[in-house]
């Protein structure tokens, strides 16, 4: 299991990386690990407006599907449509060509409330 240092995530199992004023959204690679193989994501299109820790869509793989909740808020301005005709991308890279969104951050501070890659380790290690 994977968990990139530069990263931070949140307790439902996403992660976030800053560049700038966006942010890229994904899930990490506990959460696709456990989720099995995933066949379908279902991802707002660009200019949605998002809130801290709201539901933005659903994963779906053989054993459930999940809602995914996005670590900041903001707007919405990209989804990464690659994943509609394969979203197996998100098992096989999760932190790279299995990026779920691209969020214009609407206030950063809300990045403080999130885990760091220790504590989210730590909380998955448990």
């Amino acid at each position: 299991m994977e968990i990139k240092p530069d990263l931070k995530y949140t307790k439902e199992h996403e992660w976030i990386k800053l560049d700038g004023d966006t942010a890229t959204v994904g899930i990490t690679d506990f959460a696709q690990g456990e989720l099995g193989d995933i066949v379908f994501v279902e991802l707002p299109k660009a200019g949605t407006a998002v809130a801290q820790m709201k539901p933005f869509g659903t994963i779906e793989a053989v054993k459930a599907v999940s809602e995914l909740f996005s670590p900041i808020s903001g707007e919405i301005v990209a989804a990464n449509s690659a994943l509609e005709s394969d979203a197996t991308v998100i098992n096989k890279d999760p932190y790279g060509e299995g990026w779920l969104i691209k969020i214009k951050v609407k206030n950063p501070k809300e990045l403080d409330s999130l885990l760091t890659a220790e504590k989210y380790k730590e909380m998955v290690t448990a």
